[in-house]
């Protein structure tokens, strides 16, 4: 390879806005230290406070920097200097989530960033209107019918200025977000896409992508660019899609080039190997994680769910009271609070704890999933079937949500229908036993013995979880 720069410097074209292009490779640790600490800030700025938090987390994980490199702040323009009034008191009300009060000051301003805080203002106060509402009017499970008002005209005016060509980065993820709540799949797709390559850096704009990305065919026709953050992205879309193995190896090669501190790449691969059923593995990596990060939330519903399979009420119940301690109110705290419930077999009130996660965050896949188990515990069956769809609906990739549509049907003596769910269930995790049994003896009942020794014999072949298939297939 030349001898070329492995990072281009920042330019900036735009005003006031630097394109921050990250280069394909690692060599130089230090340049992508600079740029996640200038990611940071410049999401901070614009109140993206998650995209903010994981920049900063994975730019804590990198060896510091001397005073003489740390960079200063982007230099500001007329139009900057114009509305940094108006931006300041704005940005006061926004973080405390007078939404509406922002956007009422920012209105006319013309800088790229005082813009992007004025559409975000409107969207995330439509936002906010819509979750009351919910909250207020409806059952968890009726929450279709509540829509964010606003949506519809951002999306008039954003796509004004998106064919003018006159949106940043950030206005494009703003775009793409307003695009994916309209349900607009491919267009938010493209739109997404677009705002990696004029911002490669910033976060919020590959995850969404991860979760409107269904399968394999789909992520080989997007054009990526080719830069850092996309093997991250890839990391993260591979344990999404169930593609462990490659994920691994992904967040293998990361912890290699100089990660090996990111508790969020740590968390990943736990969650990985939970998602291959290598649940010893995921433990010790997740009881690791939680001596060097001891009030981190996240991903702590996984671990609690390790821990309810291998029946641990005692860690369980600790880990209940230690996250009720630091936040009550967060989704994760409340799932593992049903959780534990659930080991208990106090199912109604497992039940109340997955609703009120859900009244916390409507999309949140994991609550719908194992709400459906508690209602099946429950042998409420038409609330469980309701629970599955929702799952299915925030993520048709949740293979759990399809495995638990064809329990309750076979419950209900439905064998066509079980045979349909079960199969999803299969294509989502081709080697995974448990779906392969469940096939056999769907196809049992339906009489088509051969394909149901087909699938006991598969089963066996991938290594039995539950050493069932062999009998089955003796028989």
């Amino acid at each position: 390879m030349a001898a070329s720069p492995s990072v281009v410097p920042v330019a900036l074209t735009a005003p006031g806005v630097p394109i921050l292009s990250a280069s394909g490779d690692f060599s130089n640790l230090r340049e992508i230290k600079k740029q996640l600490l200038l990611i940071a800030g410049l999401t901070r700025e614009r109140g993206l406070l998650h995209s903010s938090k994981w920049s900063a987390e994975l730019a804590f994980s990198l060896p510091a920097l001397p005073l003489v490199e740390l960079q200063p702040p982007p230099p500001m323009t007329e139009e900057d200097a114009q509305d940094m009034d108006a931006y300041t008191l704005a940005k006061a009300y926004f973080d405390v989530k007078e939404y509406d009060r922002a956007a009422h000051f920012l209105h006319g301003c013309n800088s790229k960033k005082a813009y992007f805080l004025y559409m975000y203002s409107r969207y995330l106060s439509g936002e906010k209107k819509k979750d009351d509402e919910t909250v207020d009017s409806l059952g968890p499970l009726e929450k279709g019918q509540v829509k964010n008002e606003a949506l519809r005209e951002l999306r008039v005016e954003l796509s004004k200025k998106h064919q003018a060509r006159e949106l940043d980065g950030f206005g494009l993820y703003l775009y793409g977000v307003v695009l994916r709540k309209l349900d607009l799949v491919k267009e938010a797709i493209d739109v997404f896409v677009e705002a990696t390559h004029v911002l490669p850096l910033h976060w919020g704009a590959w995850l969404e992508l991860c979760n409107l990305i269904t399968d394999k065919e789909m992520l080989k026709f997007l054009s990526l660019p080719d830069t850092w953050m996309k093997e991250f992205f890839l990391a993260h879309i591979y344990t999404e899609l169930q593609l462990i193995e490659e994920a691994l190896q992904k967040y293998q090669n990361l912890i290699d080039v100089g990660f090996s501190k990111s508790s969020y790449i740590v968390s990943q691969i736990a969650v990985a190997y939970h998602n291959i059923r290598d649940i010893d593995k995921a433990l010790s990596i997740f009881n690791e994680l939680r001596k060097q990060d001891p009030y981190r939330i996240e991903n702590m519903d996984t671990f609690s769910n390790l821990l309810y399979v291998r029946s641990m009420k005692s860690e369980l119940s600790y880990l209940a009271h230690n996250l009720c301690e630091i936040d009550k109110y967060r989704v994760e705290t409340c799932c593992v609070i049903g959780n534990y419930y659930s080991l208990r077999s106090q199912h109604e009130k497992a039940a109340l704890y997955f609703q009120r996660a859900l009244k916390l965050n409507p999309r949140y896949l994991g609550a719908w999933t194992l709400m459906g188990h508690e209602y099946m515990e429950m042998k409420n069956t038409s609330a469980a079937i309701q629970a599955y769809r929702h799952a299915i609906e925030v993520n048709k990739r949740d293979y759990r949500a399809w495995y638990g549509l064809g329990q309750t049907y076979e419950i209900l003596k439905m064998p066509f229908y079980c045979l349909y769910y079960y199969r999803r269930a299969h294509q989502l995790r081709p080697n995974d036993s448990r779906m392969l049994v469940a096939l056999g003896e769907c196809y049992e009942k339906l009489n088509q013995l051969v394909e149901a020794k087909k699938c006991y014999w598969r089963a066996y072949a991938v290594g039995d979880v539950e050493k069932m298939a062999l009998v089955k297939l003796a028989k």
